[in-house]
């Protein structure tokens, strides 16, 4: 076998296992999770019952949900949480609704003297999603909704 023959042999194969290789990555890549359909409420608190704010959302990841994180913040403090502080925050209730997606709802109760406290005007539900693979997905601004009186 001449060399010339040998030599594109080789490139031929080292060529097909690159784009093999490639091929095999692309249908692997992990994705990262999706939060969708979320909307967030605020119930005032009434002489017989507690105020609450309410968020739910729709999360999706090709490995399942693992967890939820929410922080509840007001516009007018200027926070701008980050991803990193979002990890302690606290966790929403979340139930599968396929293998793949999670209706997840987080539920924050008020007393009226609590409420009161509140400050009023527009605030911002931030949120932390964790993928079973570790995948993560912050949004700084999930949701926002009004506080009143």
């Amino acid at each position: 076998m001449s060399k010339r023959i040998l030599f594109s042999s080789l490139i031929g194969a080292v060529a097909l296992g690159g784009v093999a290789a490639g091929g095999l990555a692309l249908a692997s890549a992990a994705t990262e999770p999706t939060l969708k359909n979320g909307s967030a409420r605020y119930v005032a608190p009434s002489e017989g019952s507690a105020g609450s704010l309410i968020y739910t959302v729709d999360v999706s990841d090709d490995s399942g949900i693992r967890d939820l994180k929410v922080l509840a913040w007001p516009a007018s403090s200027k926070l701008d949480p980050t991803e990193a502080e979002l990890l302690w925050a606290e966790g929403a209730k979340c139930q599968d609704t396929s293998d793949k997606t999670t209706r997840c709802a987080y539920t924050l109760k008020a007393t009226k003297q609590e409420a009161a406290e509140l400050a009023k005007g527009t605030w911002y539900v931030s949120a932390l999603a964790t993928a079973e693979d570790g995948d993560t997905t912050f949004v700084p601004r999930a949701a926002t909704f009004d506080v009143t009186r």
